[in-house]
């Protein structure tokens, strides 16, 4: 295996990594209908990019996974949030995810955050609670109305 490397996305990579997002969440089995749902919450904007708070993982020039963190919530008990953490379907299981993940963890704690929120894919939580995290309990998904999902808190 090529040797992962962790960047800064770039302004001109917003749309790949957003379709990077779509194959990833697609992978799960969802139809089609719920994919329409999500493609805002699966949408890498350009001011994240910008704001230096997208990170890619590459092996060999090819980009394996993409994240991101956002503002938490004004009513969070955690400065910020997990935006996005997403890995193509062919690299899973290749430790794209834990360094993507150790990422926003780092960049939190180097912005003197202390802790980092996490509104989790149900098949995700496990990983999530892997690296560290916590489960608190559930919250509205930002996507489709009437479905909860895991809520989790890693400290940073």
């Amino acid at each position: 295996m090529s040797r992962l490397t962790v960047r800064r996305a770039k302004l001109d990579e917003a749309d790949r990594l957003t379709g990077l997002c779509h194959r990833s969440k697609a992978h799960w089995g969802y139809d089609e209908a719920f994919m329409r749902q999500c493609k805002d919450a699966l949408t890498v904007p350009p001011a994240a990019i910008g704001a230096g708070r997208v990170w890619v993982v590459e092996a060999d020039d090819v980009v394996k996974g993409v994240a991101s963190v956002a503002d938490a919530d004004a009513t969070s008990e955690c400065d910020y949030e997990i935006a996005h953490l997403f890995v193509e379907p062919a690299a899973m299981g290749e430790g794209v995810g834990r360094l993507l993940f150790e990422q926003c963890v780092t960049w939190v704690r180097s912005n003197g955050g202390g802790k980092l929120e996490i509104l989790s894919d149900p098949g995700a939580a496990p990983f999530y609670q892997r690296m560290g995290a916590r489960l608190v309990g559930d919250a509205p998904s930002d996507a489709i109305p009437g479905r909860r999902l895991p809520l989790l808190i890693v400290d940073a």
